[in-house]
């Protein structure tokens, strides 16, 4: 089951990734992660863990696979049955902006059933996460003005 997200931002690629990448402080700026806690070191590094506390939805640990400095990452969350892999990239686009896509793949035949069940929710909390990487991004990026 598969859930995507797509936003543009008026701000450029380096800005969004430094706000997206210092994940510790995204429940500053999204209302879909109420806690969020670094288990091993807070960057982002493959194998780092993070425990994430997101409203209606038990602790769950999310372990980095991938990191491609400045334009993404993915980290993924097991449980019995079931596997979830969510996808964060940065695009910068021709005219300064940013564009951000995220992608949940939730796999295993429990994680498809439970994909299914919280398709709606999932997908709102896609898109509080979007709305808030957009306001926070392009606040920092007017508060230190266009990089010349």
């Amino acid at each position: 089951m598969i859930t995507d997200c797509a936003i543009e931002i008026d701000a450029p690629a380096h800005v969004v990734w430094e706000v997206y990448s210092d994940v510790a402080r995204w429940p500053e700026w999204t209302a879909s992660v109420t806690r969020l806690v670094a288990l091993d070191d807070a960057e982002l590094a493959v194998g780092g863990r993070f425990e994430i506390k997101q409203p209606r939805m038990p602790k769950l640990v999310w372990v980095v696979t991938e990191v491609r400095p400045g334009s993404g990452w993915s980290w993924e969350q097991r449980s019995p049955g079931g596997l979830t892999v969510a996808r964060h990239d940065v695009v910068p686009l021709p005219d300064g902006r940013t564009q951000v896509r995220q992608r949940i793949d939730q796999r295993g035949p429990v994680g498809v059933a439970v994909g299914v069940l919280m398709h709606r929710m999932t997908k709102r909390y896609l898109d509080l996460e979007a709305a808030g990487l957009k306001a926070r991004s392009e606040q920092f990026y007017r508060l230190d003005g266009p990089v010349s």
